[in-house]
């Protein structure tokens, strides 16, 4: 048996932001600005809306605000399992929030929503959230990295809970041992689900990161009162009942000589993951020749086996199952040359013009294809025009990754395009500048003091 938690658990008790360099820290910033700036976005779905005062409510009237953290992008505060259930819920709602190709799906969203909730009641200060996200950060995308799920497991929510477990127990200063013993708790607490409601518009798939984080907070509360888990409960949960393989070794392989905080990837397209190696290639051709989206003949997209499988239905319900159609996203970004969230409100959804394009779209598939590799493309992309011109392009790396990295003033103004309407210019501006300066902010609650519609 490896002594691979022991390794992993010591890890995240004893890493500090002294040991990053100056990109790693400016990393973990930023993926704290993005997952912020997610989590603000999503809080205005009408769901989300009941959500966050639902939440607030089950915490009860007259609570101590001392007890009680944000509800982001909402005037009102909740007991912090439910504060995170309720915003890690709201920062997926419209598939912008970032994730890691090594593993873990999202890391951020099941890890960052916790860590700020705790870090609020315990007035910790900048450079305490900043390390308990770099570790919560790593154990899960770690774990994630290591499991090999089966193909109808939806990595949200999956290690969710163990994310969050590790961030919350970094705050409370738990030293390895204590750390182990978590892992173990939160991993038979995972809350998994399958793809389904994604490809239907279920919205119910939008809590599986919020039962993460409220999974992963219980989960310290059940270690302080005397629960004990497995010795090896990854293992229990991920070789064989959620997974197909888990790599023990894998886990801590260059443990401590990177940060996969630093080998993420950022969204630029509102949409799947899946979807981004297609959409870049189109918009490039787009931008390239002008294409004329009336004058699309047909067009054809070679694809990893996964989206070739189950996201080239050309007919979405509505906004969230939009964002799994491959066809829809490609006829929306011809017609309208953009891919943000507006692409996929439901107006789109049903426009007759981008449902008569969808339907043009062609997917096929390449066993060679995979999210992972750096060495062949993700993706390739046909477009025949009426006049018998054939258009063609290819993405290796999407846009947004850290190796196809995009400036971090593009990072910034796909903040203030999501945010700036419900904070006012002003309001956005000083969320950007405190998340720049976060290690030097002596109590988190001057960031979410701003994290509340200017009306």
């Amino acid at each position: 048996m490896s002594n691979y938690l022991k390794r992993l658990a010591e890890f995240a008790a004893e890493t500090t932001l002294e040991d990053l360099d100056d990109p790693t820290l400016v990393a973990v910033q930023d993926v704290v600005l993005d997952t912020v700036g997610a989590m603000l976005a999503g809080s205005r779905e009408p769901e989300n809306l009941k959500l966050a005062q639902w939440a607030a409510l089950e915490s009860g009237a007259g609570t101590s605000q001392l007890s009680t953290s944000r509800l982001i992008g909402h005037r009102i505060e909740a007991r912090p399992m439910w504060a995170a259930l309720s915003n890690s819920t709201a920062g997926v709602a419209l598939e912008v929030d970032e994730g890691n190709r090594w593993g873990g799906g999202h890391p951020a969203i099941h890890t960052v929503p916790a860590a700020l909730a705790t870090a609020e009641v315990m007035r910790a200060d900048g450079k305490a959230l900043m390390e308990s996200v770099l570790v919560g950060y790593e154990v899960l995308s770690r774990i994630g990295g290591a499991t090999q799920a089966y193909p109808r497991v939806h990595s949200h929510g999956t290690w969710g809970a163990i994310g969050t477990a590790v961030a919350v127990a970094k705050l409370r200063g738990w030293d390895g041992p204590a750390i182990e013993r978590v892992i173990n708790i939160a991993a038979s607490m995972t809350p998994a689900n399958t793809w389904s409601p994604c490809f239907s518009g279920s919205t119910i798939r939008n809590l599986y990161p919020g039962r993460a984080a409220f999974n992963g907070m219980l989960a310290v509360q059940l270690a302080d009162c005397g629960f004990q888990g497995l010795n090896d409960g990854p293992s229990d949960v991920y070789d064989g009942f959620l997974g197909q393989s888990f790599d023990r070794d894998a886990v801590v392989e260059g443990l401590g000589q990177g940060y996969r905080i630093a080998q993420n990837y950022f969204k630029f397209h509102a949409c799947c993951l899946y979807n981004h190696p297609t959409l870049d290639a189109v918009l490039s051709l787009s931008k390239r020749y002008a294409i004329d989206a009336s004058e699309v003949e047909w067009v054809e997209v070679t694809t990893i086996p996964f989206g070739a499988e189950f996201m080239a239905y050309d007919d979405p319900d509505n906004q969230l199952s939009a964002k799994f159609s491959i066809p829809h996203a490609v006829a929306s970004a011809l017609i309208r040359r953009r891919t943000d969230i507006t692409s996929f409100y439901p107006d789109q959804v049903s426009d007759a013009e981008i449902r008569q394009l969808a339907a043009k779209v062609r997917i096929d598939t390449d066993p060679e294809m995979a999210m992972r590799r750096h060495d062949y493309p993700s993706a390739r992309v046909a477009i025949g025009m009426k006049n018998g011109r054939q258009l063609r392009d290819e993405t290796v790396i999407v846009r947004g990754d850290r190796q196809n990295p995009v400036p971090r003033e593009e990072l910034v103004d796909k903040f203030m395009f999501l945010n700036e309407e419900l904070l006012g210019r002003r309001g956005a501006d000083e969320v950007v500048n405190k998340t720049h300066m976060l290690q030097e902010v002596a109590d988190v609650r001057e960031l979410t003091a701003l994290l509340v519609p200017v009306r």
